[in-house]
């Protein structure tokens, strides 16, 4: 993937959403919740692919149980590497060798993308920045909107922990109703909860 629409897809930001019933989150904070997902109580558990992908997740969990770098370190990490940058969407995989926290982030009007070891901490590969307006009308949308908001996204994924009792496993952005949304995926016991934040002034233009 070098060139042109290719590459618009494999810079497409969002975190992977887990699971899709809603449950309230009522709590007090400067970052309005709209909702939670527990993806334990929405998995299906009925063939041998669905069983296989559990496996899979929880072989994810454990790894990311035994990290010795926390997703909101990472993301510190990738800011420092660029002046005033924030980061737009950070993940953790598991399946790597070593896991990794994959973190992309937006200064002015470039997007530089960090694969941050979940052990040491290292920066083991960072790519070249993108300019803005080589992503799609939508992503491009979104980057513009979360540089003019006052929280960040580290904001949220406190939130997140916060009312979970839980440690942020991914984070990213999503459109709803005409705004843009943080979405948090937290680990919580043995349990992953999602948590979609709406920061102030999140209106998209």
């Amino acid at each position: 993937m070098t060139t042109g629409m290719r590459k618009q897809r494999r810079w497409t930001f969002g975190a992977p959403l887990l699971a899709i019933a809603l449950a309230a989150l009522p709590f007090t904070s400067s970052v309005h919740a709209l909702a939670t997902t527990d993806a334990a109580t929405t998995a299906p558990q009925n063939d041998d692919s669905e069983q296989f992908d559990a496996r899979a997740v929880r072989r994810e969990l454990d790894n990311f149980q035994a990290a010795q770098i926390s997703l909101r370190q990472a993301m510190t990490i990738a800011e420092r590497l660029h002046a005033g940058s924030t980061t737009a969407d950070i993940s953790f995989d598991g399946g790597s060798e070593p896991a990794v926290f994959r973190v992309k982030t937006v200064q002015r009007d470039r997007v530089w993308r960090q694969t941050i070891n979940a052990a040491t901490g290292r920066v083991i590969d960072a790519e070249a920045a993108l300019p803005l307006t080589e992503l799609d009308t939508e992503d491009r949308g979104n980057l513009v909107v979360l540089r003019a908001l006052r929280h960040r996204l580290a904001d949220a994924v406190s939130v997140a922990e916060r009312a979970t009792s839980g440690k942020a496993i991914s984070g990213g952005l999503m459109r709803e109703r005409g705004r843009l949304n943080f979405v948090i995926v937290v680990v919580a016991g043995s349990d992953l909860k999602q948590v979609i934040l709406e920061p102030p002034g999140a209106r998209l233009r």
